[in-house]
């Protein structure tokens, strides 16, 4: 899993594809995503091309983060479909949230939805 902040001011979170995220995992990129936001609440981009699943107390980790002010979750398959609509349900209408098959609309859905209190 790797945890960046790009240029843009956008989170970039990849988990690791053939693997199964367990809350471990979740809570090492929910702190990197906190440590990167210092106070603030930032777009996360959630890259989960070839994951394989995402346990139930991983996704009430990254669903509960006080440092995301909208995700958008990035994939290429059917499968990483399904995995993005099983994380965003976690907590519906907490906040904004879409999946994606291109970054370039990702990026520009996450400009558009990033709202700082």
């Amino acid at each position: 899993m790797t945890v960046d902040l790009a240029a843009d001011g956008i989170v970039e979170v990849t988990l690791p594809p053939n693997s199964v995220v367990r809350s471990p995992e979740a809570r090492a990129a929910a702190a990197a995503v906190r440590m990167f936001a210092d106070g603030r609440r930032l777009p996360l981009l959630l890259t989960v091309t070839g994951v394989l699943s995402v346990t139930d107390d991983a996704r009430l980790t990254y669903t509960n983060s006080v440092a995301v002010s909208a995700c958008a979750l990035l994939g290429e398959s059917p499968v990483d479909r399904v995995i993005a609509h099983f994380l965003l349900r976690a907590k519906p209408g907490s906040l904004p949230g879409q999946f994606f098959t291109s970054e370039a609309e990702a990026r520009d859905w996450l400009r558009e939805h990033h709202r700082e209190p």
